[in-house]
């Protein structure tokens, strides 16, 4: 049972999620309860306002979603589709009919797959190798998951810096 007060990974296991992804399972969730908490009531005309030359809030949402998606179909040993390659090329793109609540959800419902795709990990495939991207660059299912999960703690940090200084601008 998810209980705020605590840090996800101060919460216990997550139910069905093997031992050695449970790492990569709460900094997943924290992320999402993070974004929800910096982003609320975040005005949506900041949304890609940048500061001091730094990604906006909305290329921080959209790439946390996108680098969870792609990191997935590399663990899988799947390759990128093109509606994968296009929401790469738009991860940043200016779009002022883009609602904070959708970005929001889009991540929320990336995690959730995650989550599901975990519970249906054998802990004994978590070192079999795979490629990343066109160059086939090399890793394993748990340095993708793992990956996927720190990045988006970073771009969460991120996030948290971009939004306090722009929100200070306008108070």
């Amino acid at each position: 049972m998810e209980n705020e007060e605590y840090e996800f990974w101060l919460s216990g296991p997550i139910q069905g999620v093997p031992d050695l992804l449970q790492p990569a399972a709460h900094a997943l969730l924290q992320s999402e309860r993070e974004l929800k908490k910096y982003t609320q009531d975040f005005p949506k005309e900041l949304l890609w306002a940048k500061t001091s030359g730094r990604a906006s809030i909305g290329f921080h949402m959209n790439h946390i979603t996108g680098v969870l998606d792609r990191m997935l179909t590399y663990a899988k040993g799947e390759s990128l589709s093109d509606a994968q390659f296009q929401f790469l090329k738009k991860e940043g793109a200016f779009n002022l009919t883009t609602e904070v609540g959708d970005l929001q959800e889009q991540f929320s419902t990336k995690v959730s797959e995650a989550l599901a795709y975990f519970k249906t990990i054998p802990e004994s495939s978590l070192t079999e190798k795979r490629t990343v991207g066109r160059k086939k660059l090399p890793s394993t299912v748990i340095g993708l998951l793992f990956h996927a999960a720190e990045h988006s703690q970073r771009h969460i940090g991120q996030l948290l810096v971009t939004a306090s200084v722009l929100q200070s601008k306008i108070s």
